[in-house]
């Protein structure tokens, strides 16, 4: 196994920038899968890395030590370095100093919306969007449209939010939502506090397009107008509103229950 310790490396320079740069993880088409659970994930699900970098201190953890046998197996490059340099790149804290280099993986979308899937329009808090992904993919929602304004999905902090999720998803970015609308086969439903109908009264054992907003502003109105219906999720205390990501949660598993009645 290399062994880095120079900070010009020309690796090490390129994966500090997938770490810390949004736009070198999109421009690259590459981003970094921290810690033992995704990288264990994305083995399971997603395929092998690109490459699998250690710190000296984890290189004989046994959890790490299986994930770079399996890498080494597959012909992927392990690198190691110090543990100061690599916690330059790592985001967790008192995890297992391992992460891996993987390519973005690219999706076609289909050209029809005609099963359950998410519709993102300027979701901007990456924990709120690897909540969302997270709670998709437990409920079986594959597809999922993410706006130019949304969060890039593939960011670390979005991933370590997703808990793995991704790896079971098809996740559309810098999608025109407005077009996408346009070609539903199935019912487009949008949460408001407004809505007259509640979600425990409309019929969800079909596929649904489920939209949702920026934390803040909520849905764009032009959006809203193509969406098929507006519900509400009736709630008892005095607060407002849920946050998007409870509120998904409760749609996607109303949906859930409805289908397995």
């Amino acid at each position: 196994m290399k062994l880095i310790t120079s900070p010009y490396n020309a690796l090490y320079k390129e994966l500090k920038l997938l770490a810390t740069s949004s736009q070198e993880r999109r421009k690259r088409g590459r981003t970094l899968l921290d810690g033992i659970h995704l990288s264990q994930s994305y083995l399971q699900h997603g395929g092998s890395p690109v490459l699998c970098v250690v710190s000296e201190s984890a290189i004989a953890h046994p959890e790490a030590a299986d994930l770079i046998a399996q890498c080494e197996s597959s012909g992927v490059e392990c690198v190691a370095m110090p543990d100061a340099q690599y916690k330059v790149l790592s985001q967790v804290e008192n995890g297992v100093g391992l992460l891996f280099m993987i390519d973005t993986p690219q999706f076609t979308a289909p050209a029809v919306l005609a099963q359950s899937a998410v519709l993102l329009d300027n979701l901007q808090d990456p924990g709120n969007l690897g909540s969302i992904l997270r709670s998709a993919a437990a409920a079986g929602i594959k597809h999922i449209y993410c706006s130019s304004g949304t969060a890039l999905a593939w960011s670390p902090k979005v991933l370590r939010a997703g808990m793995g999720a991704h790896f079971l998803l098809e996740i559309f970015e810098n999608v025109d939502l407005s077009a996408v609308m346009t070609t539903a086969q199935c019912p487009i439903l949008a949460t408001s506090s407004y809505a007259e109908k509640s979600i425990y009264d409309v019929d969800l054992t079909g596929s649904v397009a489920w939209l949702f907003g920026h934390e803040g502003q909520g849905v764009a109105e032009d959006l809203m107008t193509q969406a098929s219906q507006q519900v509400v999720i009736p709630h008892l205390g005095k607060m407002e509103s849920l946050n998007v990501a409870a509120a998904a949660a409760v749609c996607f598993f109303e949906q859930v229950r409805q289908t397995q009645t």
